[in-house]
């Protein structure tokens, strides 16, 4: 392979996102010792060390605002209502399955976040936990821990039954200072 193709080469695979993993002294050492000329090992550029295409960016201060308690209080009947909205529409006429309840809670928890999302209440971490189960005249207790500031932080609670399956839906809201 001559010297002007190897070059080319070495720039379409740069360009292209990857790089030879072996210098150019270790490659024609291969083709001197007669060994394969065609097979060279290729590395994803990006897994190279100190090769980055992005900028250094100068970092932004910011400053602080020093707030340690919300503007104003989380909506909590307004969250209440999207959280009964939301389990009650999606569960209705549905019947227990194993692995539909399992897609259903990670759907239903994504859908509640979002909408509380959109509510745009600053400073404010969201948590939704859904639980689906089978009711076939069992129990079931559910607990949780965090840390917890009585003030501002606060939560939302529903739960749901119809023939086949019961559901509980938690949304927790958690100041962010």
């Amino acid at each position: 392979m001559s010297d002007v193709l190897k070059d080319k080469a070495t720039c379409f695979l740069k360009k292209r996102g990857s790089i030879s993993s072996f210098g150019s002294h270790e490659v024609k050492a291969k083709e001197f010792l007669g060994k394969n000329k065609d097979s060279i090992s290729t590395v994803p550029y990006m897994d190279e060390p100190g090769h980055h295409d992005d900028t250094l960016r100068p970092a932004v201060q910011m400053e602080n605002t020093y707030q340690l308690s919300p503007a104003k209080c989380f909506p909590v009947a307004t969250v209440n209502n999207i959280l009964k909205d939301v389990v009650a529409s999606y569960l209705q006429e549905e019947k227990y399955e194993a692995e539909l309840c399992r897609q259903m809670t990670k759907t239903i928890s994504e859908v509640i976040k979002a909408r509380i999302k959109d509510l745009m209440i600053p400073r404010y971490k969201i948590i939704v936990v859904i639980h689906i189960g089978q009711l076939d005249k069992q129990s079931i207790q559910i607990g949780s821990r965090c840390l917890w500031d009585t003030t501002s932080d606060t939560f939302c609670s529903y739960a749901f039954k119809n023939r086949s399956l019961f559901a509980l839906g938690n949304v927790y809201a958690v100041y962010s200072e």
